[in-house]
């Protein structure tokens, strides 16, 4: 059996290095499987096999554009683990898109998976591109292309993709389709989060959002606490962001401050995130919004509030102010939002941190009921979706709460517990050779 003094010495070794490194979202990913293993008696050769990636694709991908210039971008798709089922995650279209960060996400998403106790692994992909900057037509010519080129690993019992950053129901209508070229038939269930009039499933747009407020809720009874009047802070008004702060606004939280990738804003008095949600359909920022004062990320991060919900990009919270951080609570929308060192300062400061392995998983639970949907053809009522969603999120939240009281450990490290000895269970119990 594996010695746990040895996973101590390899997860606490490398802490002082990240002080001097740029942040590396795998290195991470990495850190947090290493943390929960210390306290799990994994056989050596299941702690190396979910410590890395089972598949690391590098595609190139040439098109022409728009105005006849011949371009070519870079893809990725990581497969983390397929131990409890085909892999699943999302494809991000971003210019600052990685291989480590990839990794690092198809690492979260099989410990999400395995917290909401889904029949599926981690995957994840991405495009390094500029999306901004690209048609609708170049889009769709890229995605074909990508699609075309991981169209071996991809598939309804291989890997699952989904929308993810700057990709959008559109985006997975364009990779069925592709797809299916390539099989001679369309087959709905290699995606999710499709247009509803494509298979997609009824309640997908907001299912994040709902998955976060519905385990905000069940925080608040944790800490006995009641959510109307708390003042909450929005870091990312995205699909994410944008459908929790409409969530808290309508339980009788206020919302005192958002940002995006333009700027931000802030209103001691409340801002309307309905409202804030036309002038974005119109604008493209929730900069300039009436009533308010502009504000950044690290000052909304600071800003006395109940709950900060960062909603954006990996590393947000981090060693440099998760001293400064004055909420009570933290519900992580985003993937990695908060680093390992942070997380010691939060604790420390006595932060429920509700982690994204289990605080955003409502997304990937209504992915894996329009997966079944489609295997199926028979589809759920909206109000079918949202009952079998809280029934998951809720469970999980509690099984997290549960081996959080028997290790006397975070919330974080209670969920990667839970996840790493769901999944090494599994891949025991497969009889996978040593």
């Amino acid at each position: 059996m594996a010695k746990k003094e040895e996973a101590k010495v390899r997860y606490i070794s490398p802490l002082p290095e990240l002080r001097e490194k740029e942040y590396d979202p795998f290195l991470e990913a990495t850190l947090q499987f290493e943390r929960a293993a210390t306290f799990l008696d994994l056989d050596p050769w299941i702690y190396q096999r979910l410590k890395y990636p089972e598949r690391e694709l590098t595609v190139h991908l040439a098109i022409t554009l728009d105005n006849g210039r011949a371009e070519s971008f870079t893809g990725f798709r990581v497969q983390h683990s397929t131990v409890r089922g085909p892999a699943k995650g999302g494809i991000r279209f971003s210019p600052n898109a990685s291989l480590s960060e990839c990794k690092a996400l198809a690492a979260w998403m099989t410990w999400k998976c395995a917290v909401l106790d889904l029949p599926f692994g981690g995957g994840k992909g991405a495009v390094i591109c500029d999306p901004l900057k690209m048609s609708e037509n170049e889009l769709k010519k890229l995605t074909k292309e990508y699609t075309l080129a991981i169209k071996d690993i991809i598939g309804p019992f291989k890997d699952i993709p989904a929308p993810d950053m700057f990709t959008n129901a559109q985006t997975m209508a364009w990779i069925a389709d592709a797809y299916g070229q390539g099989q001679g038939y369309v087959e709905p269930a290699v995606v999710t989060g499709k247009p509803v009039h494509l298979w997609g499933s009824l309640g997908r747009a907001m299912a994040t959002g709902t998955g976060l407020f519905f385990v905000l809720e069940e925080a608040a009874k944790y800490l006995d606490i009641h959510l109307e009047g708390k003042k909450v802070a929005v870091l990312g008004f995205g699909n994410v962001g944008s459908s929790i702060a409409k969530l808290v606004h309508q339980a009788g939280c206020t919302i005192i401050a958002v940002t995006d990738i333009f700027g931000g804003i802030h209103n001691e008095k409340g801002i309307d995130p309905f409202e804030l949600e036309k002038q974005v359909g119109q604008t493209g920022s929730v900069v300039n919004f009436p009533g308010t004062e502009p504000m950044d990320n690290e000052s909304l991060i600071s800003l006395p509030c109940d709950i900060l919900i960062p909603a954006a990009v990996e590393g947000q919270i981090n060693r440099d102010n998760a001293d400064r951080v004055k909420a009570r609570i933290i519900l992580e929308g985003a993937n990695g939002p908060t680093t390992l060192e942070a997380d010691e300062i939060l604790k420390e400061k006595k932060v429920l941190v509700a982690p994204d392995i289990l605080a955003n998983a409502g997304g990937v639970t209504v992915s894996y009921l329009e997966w079944v949907q489609n295997l199926q053809r028979y589809f759920f009522t909206e109000e079918e979706v949202r009952e079998k969603t809280k029934k998951k999120i809720k469970k999980a939240f509690w099984d997290v709460v549960a081996t959080m009281d028997k290790y006397g450990v975070t919330l974080r490290e209670a969920a990667y517990i839970l996840a790493v000895g769901r999944v090494a269970e599994s891949l025991t119990a497969l009889g996978r050779a040593a």
